[in-house]
């Protein structure tokens, strides 16, 4: 991975911020994106640059933005002349109970859990062509089998599953795309102890998973995966044995 130029979003935190960590760790060069988080984006961007001096690049933008997908990466051929690796990680997630559901949750799931991915590909293919590079996304293992209250998010990242397995098939030989499942990685927030242990309990391996599984699993679609394309790993724990 050294040298290699890698876009990831929603990278300011969470999982996100993990994978650009494990990313950089490896030789990489970052551009970070962010939306709102920009304490926490510069605070990651000096920590990295103070270890390997300009390795991280920011990017702010608003993936509803449809200006915002082109302009992003033309940034980054500004400033790279290339792009190795796109990592869709940016992603709402919120209930929506059947019978309340209005469009600006509608608008709000699909833009950042599918048009930004779709779109953010498209503007980046021409780049990742010439580079032989690849695009992973995190979609979720409720895309196959959905979570209860939470259906727009769960068809959001339905249609990211078919997004990858058609970016794979559209953009090959010259480009791989796959796209990385995650269980019980982070505990959203005011979850109970209760809901934990049950959740916990439903998988194989009896335990939680933590954001460096993700970050790990990226890296190995982005060096070591040669000859995977259109392909969904599940990580999380043997839950979805049990969903």
């Amino acid at each position: 991975m050294k040298d290699k130029i890698v876009l990831v979003t929603g990278a300011a935190h969470r999982v996100g911020a993990s994978i650009v960590r494990h990313l950089h760790a490896q030789g990489a060069i970052l551009v970070l994106h962010y939306r709102h988080s920009r304490k926490e984006a510069l605070l990651i961007a000096d920590e990295l640059n103070e270890q390997r001096k300009n390795s991280v690049m920011l990017i702010s933008a608003d993936l509803h933005d449809e200006q915002s997908y082109m302009t992003m990466i033309d940034d980054i051929i500004f400033q790279y002349s290339r792009l190795d690796v796109l990592v869709n990680n940016a992603s709402s997630f919120y209930p929506t109970l059947i019978g309340e559901v209005g469009m600006s949750q509608w608008d709000d799931l699909m833009a950042s859990n599918l048009k930004a991915p779709f779109f953010l590909s498209q503007a980046a293919a021409p780049y990742l062509k010439h580079s032989c590079g690849c695009i992973i996304n995190i979609v979720d293992i409720h895309a196959d089998k959905p979570l209860k209250e939470h259906s727009v998010y769960c068809i959001a990242k339905a249609g990211l599953v078919m997004l990858t397995k058609s970016l794979a098939k559209e953009l090959g030989p010259e480009i791989r795309v796959n796209a990385i499942a995650p269980g019980a990685i982070m505990w959203p927030e005011n979850m109970s102890l209760e809901v934990k242990e049950e959740i916990t309990g439903r998988t194989a391996l009896k335990r939680k998973g933590d954001p460096e599984d993700i970050a790990k699993t990226v890296l190995f679609l982005a060096r070591d995966a040669s000859y995977m394309t259109g392909q969904i790993l599940a990580v999380d724990g043997g839950r979805s044995l049990n969903l």
